[in-house]
């Protein structure tokens, strides 16, 4: 599967908007990707996730042990990866605005780690998430996202397998083109930045 293959289940499943959006990194963007519309369908989710699942086995010299995928975003393609590639899956969550594992979930120090995205724009969640394993004493292998908006220039620490990549174009909030700036500007990620 590659980006177009990608970028046809976003258009089938309506997720491929275009309009004036706030990214969660607060950068403006004429593209959104809104995966909660592939999400919703598992038909489309197992489409994507089985195929990053075979292209993360096709990659990585050994399996990892556990996925771990930061929520909101990453808890369905991370469970829905790990269930193709046979490994358990859990996820970090926020508290006091920083990413933790919660809910009873551990990892064993030397634990082999993968970090599943979803979307990857400029690395942050990506980050902080493998930041918060590598506090376990766990050791992320690799990254892992159905949809690189980068273009592979996002750097997280880790290498990064992506199902799609491509970069959108994205504006600072003031530095946004007329034509762009005349739109409405949404806000539909899960991120509570302002």
């Amino acid at each position: 599967m590659n980006t177009q293959d990608v970028l046809e289940v976003f258009k089938q499943a309506g997720a491929l908007l275009e309009g004036h959006f706030i990214l969660s990194s607060g950068r403006r963007s004429p593209v959104f990707l809104q995966k909660a519309f592939v999400f919703k369908n598992p038909v489309l989710t197992e489409k994507l996730c089985k195929a990053l699942a075979e292209k993360i086995t096709a990659t990585l010299q050994e399996i990892p042990d556990i996925i771990v995928a930061p929520a909101m975003g990453g808890v369905i393609p991370g469970y829905e990866t790990a269930r193709h590639l046979g490994v358990e899956s859990i996820f970090v969550e926020r508290e006091n605005g920083e990413f933790t594992l919660r809910r009873g979930f551990t990892l064993e120090p030397g634990a082999k780690v993968l970090m599943v995205e979803d979307i990857i724009s400029t690395g942050l969640s990506s980050r902080e998430c493998i930041e918060a394993i590598n506090a376990t004493g766990a050791k992320v292998i690799a990254g892992a996202c159905l949809f690189d908006r980068s273009g592979g220039k996002a750097d997280i620490g880790v290498p990064l397998i992506s199902l799609a990549s491509k970069i959108f174009p994205s504006y600072e909030p003031d530095n946004v083109p007329a034509d762009l700036a005349k739109l409405p500007a949404i806000k539909p990620g899960s991120r509570g930045l302002s």
